[in-house]
């Protein structure tokens, strides 16, 4: 298991994580299986998505916050709430197959740590299954 850090600049991102779990998969020797991609966060997720067309990440972002908005008046006491309800909503880990020590992923897909609640510092925990 190897826990990676990423730091995200702002309240609502996308930072496409795809080559530091594929280094990282690397990392554990074992050339095929299942890559487990797990955030231990409630305000953050981890998600398979498009990886080419950026503005995609912002539609993608905004269409959350329709769902969630920031200013509606929650019954949670701090103020991010949305955040919680939009990892919630977008899971915090995605399985990968791996086989030649090559991640299986679509030809456009990337994996992406989603950030509701920065910016800071966020936990990876990428774990390569045999």
């Amino acid at each position: 298991m190897i826990e990676l850090s990423v730091e995200t600049r702002h309240t609502s991102e996308m930072v496409e994580i795809t080559e530091l779990v594929k280094e990282a998969a690397i990392k554990t020797g074992v050339k095929s299986g299942l890559v487990a991609v797990f955030t231990p966060h409630t305000t953050a997720s981890i998600v398979l998505f498009e990886n080419v067309d950026p503005k995609l990440r912002r539609d993608f972002l905004e269409a959350l916050g329709r769902v969630a908005p920031a200013d509606l008046d929650y019954h949670h006491q701090g103020e991010n709430a949305a955040a919680h309800i939009k990892s919630s909503l977008c899971g915090v880990r995605v399985v990968v197959p791996m086989q030649n020590a090559q991640l299986m992923l679509g030809e456009w897909q990337g994996i992406f740590l989603c950030e509701f609640d920065g910016p800071r510092e966020r936990k990876v925990i990428v774990q390569v299954i045999g």
